[in-house]
């Protein structure tokens, strides 16, 4: 299984990124073979839909879940609709993140926790 993890840089060390949509990065564990990849996510710098391209490069990558701090409506709809299975965390590496999920020390998130447009910075 692929589990995707937030995270603000790409190495294990990483803070988790609270923000699903524009995280910086994805760190990409296959549980079976326990490899890693680190991507960058596609929806960071994005005008609008951050969430929803963040969301479909993931189903694209085949993950099938994703531990991260808030997800807003239109990624939630994308990822259930793709099967993803969602899981929130907090104050976290993203080592540390991925060792919570494989412990069940994460929580399942069946909605939205966060508003639209959330992870947008303000000026």
């Amino acid at each position: 299984m692929k589990v995707a993890i937030c995270a603000q840089g790409n190495s294990h060390t990483a803070p988790l990124d609270p923000r699903f949509g524009r995280c910086g990065f994805f760190a990409i564990v296959d549980t079976t073979q326990n490899k890693w990849e680190f991507i960058p996510n596609p929806g960071a710098t994005s005008g609008g839909g951050a969430g929803i391209q963040a969301a479909q490069e993931l189903a694209k990558r085949g993950v099938k879940a994703i531990v991260t701090g808030r997800v807003g409506p239109n990624a939630m709809a994308v990822l259930q609709s793709a099967g993803i299975e969602v899981y929130t965390a907090v104050g976290e590496t993203v080592q540390e993140a991925y060792q919570n999920f494989q412990n069940k020390n994460t929580t399942p998130l069946e909605k939205a926790n966060a508003p639209s447009h959330a992870g947008i910075k303000q000026k």
